[in-house]
């Protein structure tokens, strides 16, 4: 490759992008409004990319909300933009073979890849039902941990077929990681937020904006067509088109004052043992100087 095609390809802003169905009306509308172009998206599991863009191997992307905490002095979060709940999630869950409360010392399976959930599992576990279980980390594979285990943590696709389609069939209850928050404490849960890395947007702020732009107008598309964005993920995943799009409706992709103050309420809960201070700056994007 020679360099002018070397720096023509490094311009682009480096995004990544997870490779769950969660994310899909976040990215769907980047080809439809031709931005897709204008990207270089890197693909991977939220705990990967999260590690990708404290690395500074990416410049902009989503981060889980823990490492987000964590690294929350070298990053800005755009605004409006996230993936969360506010009640249930649907893709967040506790499988279990007998009740919470009877889980203390009991082997529990983290197929997860995202340390947030993880996190608010434990959290929900231990200040909710008052137990401390043996957790684990193994495959996201409800059917072997269900050997091992009494219960699993799952997250993402995997736990959308644990709980909508092997849990059933297995007699296993299912819980649901944000309606348990939302009841618990009242406000929206945040699992991911996009963020931009602040040695970026001092180079590139116009670029920062524009990327934000562009994921708010490709959300925004997304919503409005959702049985399209539905039916079309439909045709390559285990779910049909009615139960993606309850889905998408399910899930809350706004990052506003509610949601951070369910993630103020998070980081004071959990920040003296996850690595934060339980008072963390969350710095958003400022709006361009008029």
């Amino acid at each position: 490759m020679d360099k002018a095609t070397d720096d023509q390809q490094r311009s682009r802003p480096r995004v990544g992008h997870i490779q769950f169905l969660n994310c899909l009306p976040l990215y769907w509308g980047l080809a439809r409004t031709g931005t897709l172009l204008d990207l270089e998206l890197t693909k991977d599991t939220p705990e990967k990319l999260s590690e990708r863009l404290v690395r500074g191997d990416l410049d902009i992307g989503p981060i889980t909300l823990v490492e987000y905490l964590r690294n929350a002095g070298d990053l800005v979060a755009l605004p409006d933009i996230a993936v969360g709940c506010d009640g249930p999630v649907m893709s967040c869950v506790i499988v279990s073979q007998r009740p919470l409360e009877e889980l203390d010392r009991a082997r529990v399976a983290l197929g997860s890849t995202s340390r947030t959930s993880v996190r608010l599992a434990q959290l929900l576990l231990a200040e909710q039902y008052g137990v401390e279980p043996d957790y684990y980390t193994c495959p996201p594979d409800l059917g072997l941990m269900m050997q091992e285990a009494e219960a699993a943590v799952l997250i993402g696709d995997a736990a959308l077929r644990a709980s909508l389609h092997d849990a059933p069939r297995l007699g296993l209850q299912v819980h649901d990681l944000g309606l348990m928050w939302k009841e618990w404490t009242g406000l929206p849960f945040v699992f991911a937020v996009w963020a931009a890395r602040k040695d970026f947007l001092a180079r590139e702020p116009e670029t920062v904006r524009e990327v934000h732009q562009a994921f708010l107008a490709s959300r925004d598309l997304s919503l409005e067509e959702v049985a399209k964005v539905a039916e079309q993920a439909a045709r390559w995943e285990t779910f049909d088109a009615e139960l993606l799009e309850r889905y998408f409706r399910t899930l809350d992709f706004r990052f506003g004052p509610e949601q951070l103050a369910g993630v103020r309420e998070f980081a004071r809960r959990t920040g003296p043992t996850t690595g934060f201070p339980a008072d963390v700056a969350v710095e958003l994007l400022p709006p361009p100087a008029r």
